[in-house]
Formats: structure tokens, sequence, C-alpha cells
């Protein structure tokens, strides 16, 4: 395959665009989406290529001057075989004003940007891919280009490939700064995604994967910097919180060339982080999941509620929680946890009030939530004590998480202990030890494989969360029953053998062992991953480290203490502990699918303690409160005197 890119041949690139109208995708029957992104593309070549037509009011060259109206002549023409839609006036409209620029010989830069505006437009009315899904992958787009590029374009894309004598016109030169400062990756993508008919450069859908595609973009566009250029734009990058907001996310700089970037931020260093996020567009990836990102989809949310679509607002509001904030949390819990839970407290109270309909409400709520959100980002700013935040978050993260599971794990070995069945112990080690092995693959999965969705978090720990609430109010009631009036002495005589010989029995046990672990395992995976950045993993280590030896203390005391109550005593007391976990993890579950979206938010005048899984909504008090009249009523009915002592 032979890449050629942009061409110099304007003459042949006009044969080539206008040849559009005859193609089989201009059909009747095209898709929308198809006629859009050839539109675009005709834009994109007059952002880019006026400025070689027409310099301070004057034809530079006649024959690329005249392209240039026959370009956006093409694209009102073809505007007008898409389909009918409220946007398609406003369109016709800026079409009409790109024309009438191009006639007045207007300078490059007021062109450009009408030419730009006119093909975001188009693409927020007929909508198509503007980004890649998740970050290219340089390392591939390198591979791909030395192996399908580089015999035309050369090995640095200066366009003196071994091919590019044989070609005309020439290769495009790619490391040339005056075309590259408005060229985007997304331009690139979109001439490699349809080629350019009667020209070497063939279309690469079906040759190469979309994410290929979108990897060879990213590399090529960064081809005209040099390393200088990407060390300053990575220094910029972390210094400049405004220029870190002017690039949140993908979309914005797959989208956006080097000049689009001057018009937002110092132009002399435009250069430099355009370089940069080109080279580490995770970066950009990441800055998708941010404080910015959260406010921005907040303001979209109450205008759609605003319009009066509070489906969309909704929607929005969720987004701002899952994609924007949530990945902060482990972050901003280790700086200010008081402050997190405010937020946390203000997002559901937001979604609250979209569900009410109140206008005034939804005006306060969402102002109150964006105050909230800038003392938060003050608090994420780097400060000078992060290695010691980081040691005490990955610290207490992996106390607060671990404590629920060791605490179940521990009730289990200790029963099992005092009913002297050690053979059954090794399902419940078997199933706590698995969901370590587990947590370490999530980890992997999350870190090199798939993106763990906030939702998906949530849900998995919101319906784990209830699942293993469920099975410990059983275990629970189940022990009090055995602690009461000496009916623990005739089960063990009469019941136990047979009960935990079946392997049902054995493997409800590996079960729950299992599933309380890795909820939390999981949990603590995700958290861990959020905060790991460079730099800081030494804190964190430490910080496991320390976390880990506390809780093996913890277990020991704990068994140590079981071992020495009587029986009749043990098992009363782990009743009510088994009941409480049951109560926390039932407020928890639900707490967590709200924050997914699963159910509504109604608030509750109640405090926020995280520790007892109480939350200030009517739905978590509601679970709750089930599960402690559950709690009760079968601790009253294990009172009842019964006629078959032992049975039961």
């Amino acid at each position: 395959m032979i890449v050629l890119g942009f061409l110099r041949n304007r003459v042949l690139v006009l044969a080539s665009l206008l040849a559009m109208a005859c193609w089989p995708s201009w059909g009747a029957d095209a898709p929308a989406t198809d006629k859009a992104r050839q539109i675009w593309q005709l834009l994109d070549y007059v952002a880019v290529d006026y400025q070689g037509a027409v310099r301070d009011g004057k034809v530079e060259s006649a024959s690329e001057y005249e392209e240039m109206k026959e370009f956006v002549a093409t694209a009102a023409q073809q505007l007008e075989t898409l389909p009918s839609t409220e946007a398609l006036a406003e369109l016709r409209r800026q079409v009409a004003t790109l024309g009438q620029l191009v006639a007045q010989k207007s300078d490059a830069n007021t062109v450009s940007d009408a030419a730009h505006g006119l093909a975001a437009a188009l693409a927020k009315a007929y909508p198509f891919p503007l980004s890649p899904a998740k970050a290219p992958d340089l390392a591939r787009g390198a591979a791909l280009f030395k192996s399908t590029c580089a015999a035309c374009h050369g090995e640095r894309g200066a366009g003196d490939g071994p091919l590019a004598s044989r070609l005309d016109p020439h290769p495009t030169d790619f490391s040339d700064r005056e075309r590259a400062r408005n060229r985007s990756p997304l331009a690139l993508y979109q001439v490699m995604t349809q080629g350019v008919q009667g020209t070497a450069m063939a279309s690469f859908k079906d040759s190469l994967s979309d994410d290929e595609r979108w990897a060879l973009a990213f590399f090529v566009g960064g081809l005209s910097y040099s390393d200088a250029d990407r060390t300053a734009g990575a220094a910029r990058w972390k210094e400049d919180r405004r220029t870190r907001e002017s690039l949140s996310g993908l979309d914005a700089v797959a989208q956006l060339s080097e000049s689009g970037l001057a018009s937002k931020v110092d132009p002399k260093s435009a250069a430099s982080v355009i370089a940069f996020l080109r080279s580490r567009p995770d970066e950009a990836a990441a800055s998708q999941q941010g404080i910015a990102a959260t406010k921005e989809r907040l303001a979209q949310s109450r205008a759609a509620f605003m319009q009066g679509d509070r489906e969309r607002a909704s929607k929005l509001a969720l987004s701002a929680y899952l994609d924007g904030f949530e990945p902060l949390e482990p972050a901003l819990r280790a700086r200010n946890a008081a402050l997190l839970t405010r937020v946390e407290s203000a997002m559901g109270a937001y979604r609250a009030a979209i569900g009410t309909g109140d206008r005034a409400k939804v005006e306060s709520a969402e102002q109150a939530l964006q105050s909230l959100l800038e003392l938060a980002r003050s608090d994420l700013e780097p400060g000078e004590n992060d290695s010691l935040t980081m040691f005490l978050a990955a610290l207490t993260i992996l106390l607060r998480e671990g404590l629920e599971a060791l605490l179940v794990v521990v009730a289990m070995i200790a029963f099992l202990r005092k009913a002297e069945r050690p053979e059954v112990l090794q399902y419940v080690h078997a199933g706590w030890m698995l969901a370590l092995a587990a947590g370490g693959l999530t980890w992997f999965a999350a870190t090199y494989l798939v993106s763990v969705s906030g939702a998906s978090r949530e849900l998995t720990e919101g319906f784990s969360s209830l699942f293993a609430a469920v099975v410990l109010l059983g275990v629970g009631m189940w022990m009090h029953r055995k602690s009461v009036a000496g009916r623990w002495q005739a089960y063990l005589k009469e019941k136990l053998t047979n009960a935990l010989n079946q392997r049902t029995a054995a493997w409800f046990l590996f079960s729950l062992a299992f599933i309380a672990v890795y909820r939390e395992v999981f949990e603590t995976v995700l958290f861990f991953a959020a905060l790991w950045t460079e730099g800081n993993g030494l804190p964190l280590l430490a910080g496991l480290a320390a976390g880990s030896a506390s809780l093996a203390v913890i277990a020991w005391v704990l068994l140590r203490t079981s071992a020495r109550l009587p029986i009749g005593q043990f098992f009363a007391a782990s009743s009510l502990l088994v009941a409480l976990l049951a109560v926390v993890l039932a407020g928890k579950g639900v707490a967590e699918l709200q924050e997914a979206g699963l159910l509504d938010v109604t608030p509750a005048a109640v405090p926020r303690i995280e520790l007892l899984g109480i939350y200030p909504s009517w739905q978590t008090l509601s679970a709750q409160l089930v599960v402690v009249l559950i709690a009760v009523t079968g601790f009253l009915a294990n009172l009842r005197p019964s006629k078959i002592p032992g049975r039961g």
C-alpha cells in the first residue's frame, strides 16, 4: 500500500473531489454519515489550503484560488443531498457565508475559522465519529507508517521516499510546519478512510482497522514536530491548567489543529502542546475524566433541562459523575475526604432536582455543585506533600475496603474451627485466595485490555453488595438461632456433620468468601489504578504494604479472640456482627446502584456515614430498614421456646 496523503497538484485534487458527485456513496440510498464525512473533507481542504491561494487580500495562485471557490461550491451543492433537518437551514447560511468570504479574498485565518466552524456544525447535525474510541497506539502507528507510507513519504515523512520520484503529484511533505499548523489528526484520518479518487491515495477503510487508522493519523500528525517541542509541551501541559481545560479529551485533540489551539492559548506554546498530545494521546484521554469535563456536562445537563428535555438532562448528569468525577474520587478522598462527601451528596441532590421538574431547584443545585467542583479542582492541584498524601490514601483505602471482607472471612474461619471441621476450611481459603487472584486479573485487564466504565464498576459493586447482604442476613439469623438456649450443642451433635459433608454447603462457603473479598478487591484495584501516576508508585506501594500488614494483624487478633470465646457466646457475637454487616452492605449496594443510574435518588435529611452504609436518601435507608426488620423479626422468633430442643 502507498500513502500519498494530501496532494500538491490541486487540479487532481479538485477532479477527485468533484468526482464525489458520481461516486456510488453519493446515491440516493447513501448513508447521511458518508455524505457528511465527504463534505467535511471538502471543508477541511479549504481550511488548510486556502492560505496558499490568497495572502493579504491578494491572489497568490490563480489556479488554487479557483479551486477554493469550487470546493465551497461543491460543498454547498452536496449539502442539498443531505436529509432535511432543523440544522440544514443554518448549514446553508454558513456555507453561503464561507463562499462570500472566499469571493472577497478574506484573510486565511477568517476563512479557515469559517470552514472549520461549518465542518463542526455539519458533524453535529449529521454525527459521525470525530475521535478514536481509545487513546491511539503510537508504536503501532510508527510501524504502520514504516510498512505502508515510507516508500513514498520517506522514513521521516518528508516526501522523499524511494518511489516519490515516480509519482505525480509528488507525495506530501508531512514535515512542512506551515501546512501542519492547519492539519488535524481527524483530517488525516478522513483521507486515510475515504482515499482520494484519481490518485495513488487509496482508501484504507478495508485494509486497516479503525484503531490502526487513528494510530497512523496521530503518528503522521506529529512528524513536523521535534523532541524539543514535545518536551516543552509536556511541561506546559503539566503546569498550565487553562491549557489542559482547552484540550480536555480525545475529541478535542483529534479535531484541533495547531492554528486552532493558538486562538485559545498562548500561540507560542500551541505548537509544543499539540506536539506533546499527539505523541501522548493517553494524557488527553485522561484529562477527559476530570473536573473540567464534569463541569461541562453539568452545564449541558442544565441547558437540556431548561429546554424541556429532562431525559437528556438526567443522562448528562449521570455522565458528569460516572465519566467525569468518579475517576477523581480516590485522589480527592486522599486530599479532602469531607469535600468528596459533599460533592457526592450534591451530585445526588442535583439528579433528584431534575426528577422533580422544578427549574428553581435545578438551577440552585447545579450552582451549588459547580461551586463545590471548583473547590475540588483546587484540592486536586499538585502539592508539596503529595508523597505523604498518596501513602495515606493507599493505606486508608486498603483498610476501609479490606476490613469488611476480613470480618466475613474471619467469621467463617472461626466458625469452622469451633465446629472442628478443618477439612472445610480449604473451601473458604480457596474462595478468598481466588478473589485476590481475580483482583490481579482485573487490574491487568483494566490497565492493558479494556476500560472499566464508572457504570460497570458501580453495578458490579452494587449487585455484589446486595448479594452478600442477603447471604449474611441468613447466616446471622442462623447463628443467632444456634446461640439461644444451648441449641448449638444439639446442632453440633446431630446436624453439623451431615450438613458440612454436603458439597453444596462447602461450595456455599466458597462462594461467600469469594464474593465478599472480590467486591472489595475490585473497588480497591480501580482506586489504585486511578491513583497510580508517574512518580507516586513508591508511596502507593508503601501504603499497600502497610495496609496489608495492618489487616494481617487485625485478622490474627480476631481469630485469637474468637478462639477463647465459649461457643455459645461466639455464635451470639458473630450473629450480631454478621447482621450488622448485612445492614451496611444493603445501604452501600443501593447507593452504588443509584450512582450507576439504575435507581432514583430521593434525598433524606440524615448524615452521611459511609462506615455504616448510611447515605442521605430514602432508597438506601429503606433498604437498611428492611434488613433490620427482617433481622429483628428473626432474632425474636429464635427466642421463642422450641418444642424439640436442638432442632431448627
